[in-house]
């Protein structure tokens, strides 16, 4: 078995394809959502949850469902069965849900399904590139009041999500950073010295790309504010836009908004320092006293 098969990944992938499936099997026959929801006892909105692998299934529901969708070959049956027991394991973040909201937990999924994550990040490193110390700073900044032992699970979290770095199946990652994101002192000096040792160590990775937007610069491709674009491997997969906000997201998918973001980051890298002018300002950066 392959990595994404062991993964919190796979379990996302499982769901969002058993989701599109049924999605397409409703459409076919006509059947409103609606229709749906009152064939299987629920709501129209759970069915839009379901056909966008949002919740996990049950069997009997799915079952109910393609009988009304006219689906009565025993083998097709029999694969899209299969597939709700494997959707319905349970990934690594499960053993934190006391500090992962349900909200970012299905970030998590996606970045670990994800065959490529591109992002652009106006305040803060992006988590998968954090050291500890960074990472812990910045956790602290947004929550005062936490006790320790919660901004050591937050942290933990953030350093279990690394492991994608080191996957030979993990995703090609493209970033965007404005240097006032390098020249924020978070953490302290020392911190920040250390996340951008780690920074430039991470510059010549073979899947990861990062290009500095300089200060100063105008284009209004920089009002775009911070927010990531992950594609998938799976060809029935839509591209995803994340956009984080203080206690909740947004996940975009309709085709329009996907092709706007696209372009915002093409605009981004093309007016941002090339990756190796990125790598020498990493380095004038740690040479600074």
């Amino acid at each position: 078995m392959n990595s994404m098969g062991q993964t919190g990944g796979g379990v996302t992938v499982r769901r969002l394809l058993l989701g599109s499936q049924l999605r397409r099997l409703r459409e076919s026959q006509g059947v409103s959502r609606e229709d749906a929801g009152y064939e299987i006892r629920a709501s129209e909105s759970k069915i839009g949850r379901m056909e966008l692998g949002r919740v996990r299934f049950k069997e009997r529901d799915v079952a109910d469902l393609l009988t009304l969708y006219g689906v009565s070959d025993g083998a097709q049956r029999a694969e899209l069965l299969g597939m709700v027991r494997s959707a319905n394991a349970v990934p690594w973040w499960q053993e934190y849900t006391d500090v992962v909201p349900a909200w970012f937990q299905t970030y998590l999924g996606f970045e670990e399904a994800a065959g490529a994550i591109a992002s652009y990040d106006v305040q803060f490193v992006p988590g998968l590139l954090q050291t500890e110390e960074y990472a812990r700073a910045v956790i602290r900044l947004g929550s005062h009041s936490a006790p320790s032992a919660e901004i050591e699970r937050r942290v933990a979290v953030r350093m279990r999500r690394q492991q994608l770095l080191a996957d030979e199946a993990g995703p090609r990652l493209r970033a965007v950073l404005d240097e006032a994101v390098l020249r924020r002192p978070c953490g302290g000096p020392e911190v920040m010295r250390g996340q951008l040792a780690r920074l430039l160590e991470l510059a010549d990775h073979p899947r990861i790309e990062l290009q500095v937007m300089p200060l100063g610069f105008d284009g209004l491709a920089a009002e775009s504010g911070t927010f990531s674009l992950l594609s998938f491997r799976e060809p029935d997969l839509a591209e995803v836009i994340y956009l984080e906000q203080f206690t909740t997201a947004l996940y975009l998918d309709r085709p329009r908004e996907v092709a706007e973001y696209r372009a915002t980051l093409d605009r981004l890298r093309t007016d941002s320092l090339t990756v190796e002018q990125s790598r020498g300002l990493l380095r004038t950066m740690l040479q600074e006293p």
